[in-house]
């Protein structure tokens, strides 16, 4: 008998007026939209490198607040393994046809853009369906077909997510193919920032340029007892303008298992507010200055995190 985990998890609450939502998060100067900078659509990879840091999270929610400020949005799971995209989107029986069926000729690419049930300008494209296996002649040229192919649709979107697997092999060279900018996610942790670091390395090799980090669950007060890196720090390290700063959050994982992301949630948690602050900076092209915590005066320390990386 097939198990069901989905049976076992709360019934999904209704989702918030996407009116008073926006009201919540406007930016500051009074503004209910940010202003959307450069020509359309914007492919964006949101990549990692290190598996478990929260990218496929963040992916979810910069498109369903993308979405919610009225900017169409494709979000692009590709990995082809190992898809989590449609369940954080609540979307994960509504995925029938796929990328691959797209390729094999048996739809069209419409067809297998899944739309969101409440927010009508988010739609969700899966590269393939678990377990099945991705025909030989898939590869990072078919996934800029993809992108070209919505670009020149009668309808395209104004921003274009691809959640890029975890590691930097095929899967990885697939995803970042058709990207133009780039948002790295990162823990501020060692082994995550080595994998940060390699992966922004290979973005710039590719001539992706434009790349941004957003670092995820970060927890003030080890910050303040500095048992944990700041975002400065991280910032600092890797040499990359600041996107995002996502505190921890015990709502993430109710958020997951309800399939409905953070940004949606009422009243707002403050991962979710973080992450909607991200994506008003990510439409226009802004930065954020790592503040808080780091303004307070912290001896400095010899070797530590910095001298891993030969700081």
């Amino acid at each position: 008998m097939a198990f069901a985990p989905r049976l076992l998890l709360p019934p999904r609450p209704p989702l918030p007026a996407p009116a008073r939502a926006s009201a919540r998060h406007n930016g500051g100067g009074g503004r209910t939209a940010p202003e959307l900078s450069g020509p359309t659509p914007r492919v964006v990879v949101v990549t990692s490198g290190k598996g478990g840091v929260g990218k496929t999270t963040t992916t979810a929610n910069l498109a369903a607040s993308l979405a919610r400020l009225g900017l169409p949005v494709v979000a692009v799971d590709a990995d082809a393994g190992l898809r989590n995209l449609d369940l954080l989107l609540g979307l994960e029986n509504r995925v029938n046809l796929t990328a691959a069926d797209v390729l094999a000729g048996d739809c069209r690419l419409d067809q297998a853009l899944v739309r969101h049930r409440s927010l009508r300008g988010l739609h969700l494209l899966c590269l393939s369906k678990p377990r099945s296996k991705l025909p030989l002649a898939f590869g990072s040229k078919t996934l800029t077909w993809v992108a070209d192919a919505l670009r020149r649709g009668a309808d395209p979107p104004a921003f274009i997510l691809i959640d890029c697997p975890a590691g930097v092999d095929a899967g990885f060279v697939t995803a970042i193919a058709p990207a133009e900018e780039a948002v790295l996610v990162t823990t501020p942790d060692i082994t995550a920032l080595r994998d940060a670091d390699r992966v922004a390395g290979l973005l710039e090799c590719d001539g992706i340029k434009d790349i941004k980090i957003i670092v995820n669950r970060v927890r003030p007060d080890l910050v303040r007892g500095e048992d944990m890196m700041s975002a400065l720090d991280v910032q600092e390290m890797l040499g990359l303008p600041l996107l995002g700063v996502v505190p921890e959050d015990s709502e993430v994982i109710r958020s997951t298992n309800r399939g409905m992301p953070l940004v949606l949630t009422d009243p707002p948690t403050p991962a979710g507010l973080a992450l909607e602050q991200a994506t008003w900076r990510l439409v226009e092209r802004d930065a954020m200055t790592a503040v808080m915590v780091e303004e307070q005066e912290r001896p400095k320390k010899k070797g530590g995190f910095f001298s891993f990386f030969g700081g």
